[in-house]
C-alpha cells in the first residue's frame, strides 16, 4: 500500500448514566446477575488456547462479600510462564511486521466492541470484582479503556509522523520499531482500564506481550481478554 493514511479523531466516550429505567441499566443488572450466576472458569490464554495453569487452585472473591464466589483459577508454573514467553516471542515476527494500520485496526475494532456488546459485561465485572459502584465501574472499565485504545492510536500515528530536522542537501528520517524480545505486564488490581492498558499500549506498538493481572482483579481481566 502506497499511501499516508489517517487514523479516526478520537472523542472521549460518552459516560453513561444507568438512570432509572434505561437501557443501560437493564442491561448492566442482567449482567451482574449473569456473572453471580456460578463460578467462573478464570483460564489463561496461551499461543490462543485457553488453558489452566498446573499450579494451585485459588478463588476470586467479592471484596466485599468474600462468601461470594466469582471464579476460580489456578496459580501458573515455571513450565506455564515458560510457555508464554515461547509463544509471546513466537508470534513478535508476524506481528511486529504487520503495518502499523493493521494493529491500529485490531485495537479500534475492541474498543468499539468495548462500547458496545462487551460494554455491560466488563462493567459489571469490575462492580463485582474491585467493589464499585456502577458509576465508578463505568468511568474505569468503559469509558477509560475505551479512550485508552482510541487516543492511543491516534498518537502513536502522531509518534510516527514527527521527524528530524534535516540540513541543506540532507534528508533524514527516523523509523520506529519494536523492542527486542517481548514486553512483561504487570497489571494492578484497583483498575480494569490500567489492566487493559498496560499490555496494550506496547502491543499497538509492534511489540508482543506477556500479560499478568493481580490475581484479585483476575476476573474483570478475564473478560477482558475475551
Amino acid at each position: 500500500m502506497d499511501a499516508v493514511t489517517v487514523t479516526p479523531v478520537p472523542v472521549n466516550e460518552p459516560v453513561l448514566t444507568y438512570a432509572p429505567g434505561s437501557a443501560e441499566r437493564a442491561e448492566v443488572e442482567a449482567a451482574v446477575k449473569d456473572l453471580q450466576s456460578g463460578p467462573a472458569e478464570l483460564t489463561m490464554t496461551i499461543d490462543g488456547q485457553q488453558r489452566f495453569g498446573g499450579g494451585e487452585a485459588f478463588d476470586v472473591v467479592q471484596p466485599h462479600r468474600h462468601s461470594a464466589v466469582l471464579g476460580t483459577g489456578r496459580q501458573a508454573t515455571h513450565a506455564d510462564v515458560q510457555a508464554a514467553v515461547e509463544a509471546a516471542v513466537g508470534a513478535a515476527p508476524m506481528w511486529r511486521e504487520l503495518p502499523f494500520d493493521e494493529r491500529a485496526a485490531v485495537l479500534l475494532r475492541a474498543a468499539d466492541l468495548l462500547a458496545g456488546p462487551w460494554r455491560p459485561t466488563l462493567v459489571a465485572a469490575t462492580m463485582l470484582g474491585q467493589s464499585k459502584s456502577v458509576f465508578q465501574a463505568e468511568i474505569d472499565a468503559a469509558c477509560e479503556l475505551i479512550d485508552f485504545l482510541r487516543f492511543n492510536v491516534h498518537f502513536a500515528r502522531e509518534i510516527r509522523t514527527e521527524q528530524p530536522m534535516s540540513g541543506p542537501g540532507v534528508w533524514n528520517r527516523m523509523d520506529h520499531r519494536p523492542l527486542e524480545g517481548f514486553v512483561l505486564a504487570i497489571s494492578p488490581f484497583n483498575f480494569t482500564a490500567i489492566a487493559g492498558n498496560l499490555p496494550l499500549a506496547p502491543a499497538l506498538m509492534g511489540n508482543t506481550v506477556v500479560w499478568k493481572p493481580s490475581p484479585t482483579q483476575q476476573f474483570a481481566a478475564h473478560y477482558t481478554m475475551r
